[in-house]
């Protein structure tokens, strides 16, 4: 049931994408990803009222949200941080990359994930794993001769550069994820406190970096899309830690599966933003679908 509700994630994650692109067209990095991380804790808020003004009714049920000491809350602290670290790459880099080729190497962020869990938590990659990450490996090269005939060179091109390390700590947080979840900690508390930890801390980040150069910079404009960024996030990141409580999950098929909603965002590529070279790019992206089989057949 747990890989379901991954897939269910994975497909909110791929409309997340396309809105994501349409909120940060034209428009100012820092104050879209501020107010994302601010509707989202707006979002929970309910929540946490309700969690401690009926504790009898709401505990027990999906939305209950725990109180927990200090020392759980340092921990999601760490993870805000992460998950921040990843977003304002992801931001920036999908700003000016075509989603068509930011959404596949994004997707290959699961081959990170499961080499991770091979370090850190001990699994094991088989012969199955083996051929998705080099069916991972292979789609990146393809990836970069495709971003040539839009004048994107991988090797000096900044914002490819900026998606890798977005991929990067993204794989770092689906293996803290799984750390924190393995360990005791409550899913609706971890994801509803790193988002007001990361509001935090974009809030800081729009006063002390932004708002000083702001008219020297992309103007701000306030779009629809960039509430629907939240929602569809709040929405996905929900089920994504939802799947992850059960205890036979395993975070690199979760990580795996979260990624096929690429293909949502691939399709938004082509119908809303009339991208280029989709014949090539989807090759590409056939090819990081046919890794994400493999890894998903060596670990069943």
């Amino acid at each position: 049931m747990w890989l379901i509700y991954a897939f269910i994630s994975a497909a909110m994650l791929g409309v997340y994408d396309i809105f994501k692109k349409q909120a940060l067209k034209n428009n100012a990095v820092i104050p879209v990803l501020f107010l994302n991380t601010l509707f989202c804790s707006l979002l929970f808020l309910p929540l946490i009222i309700a969690s401690r003004l009926a504790p009898g009714e709401m505990s027990g049920t999906l939305f209950y949200v725990p109180q927990v000491g200090i020392d759980q809350h340092l921990y999601i602290i760490l993870k805000a941080a992460i998950v921040l670290t990843s977003w304002i790459f992801a931001y920036f880099a999908l700003k000016h990359l075509p989603i068509t080729i930011a959404g596949p190497i994004k997707a290959t962020q699961p081959v990170l994930t499961l080499l991770g869990a091979m370090i850190v938590f001990g699994e094991r990659l088989n012969a199955y794993q083996w051929t998705g990450v080099a069916f991972a490996v292979v789609s990146f090269f393809m990836m970069s001769w495709s971003g040539k005939s839009e004048g994107i060179n991988f090797r000096h091109n900044r914002w490819i550069f900026y998606m890798v390390l977005a991929t990067i700590a993204g794989a770092a947080s689906g293996l803290y994820d799984k750390y924190l979840l393995s360990h005791g900690f409550d899913r609706m508390t971890v994801q509803v406190w790193y988002t007001y930890y990361q509001a935090a801390m974009m809030g800081l980040v729009l006063l002390f970096l932004w708002y000083p150069v702001r008219k020297r910079t992309t103007p701000f404009r306030f779009t629809p899309a960039i509430f629907m960024v939240s929602l569809f996030l709040v929405a996905a990141d929900f089920i994504y830690f939802y799947a992850l409580s059960y205890p036979e999950s395993m975070i690199s098929i979760v990580s795996m599966s979260r990624r096929s909603g690429v293909i949502v965002s691939f399709i938004g590529g082509a119908l809303f933003f009339k991208e280029k070279n989709l014949k090539k790019k989807s090759i590409d992206l056939l090819l990081v679908l046919i890794g994400m089989y493999f890894l998903y057949l060596g670990s069943r």
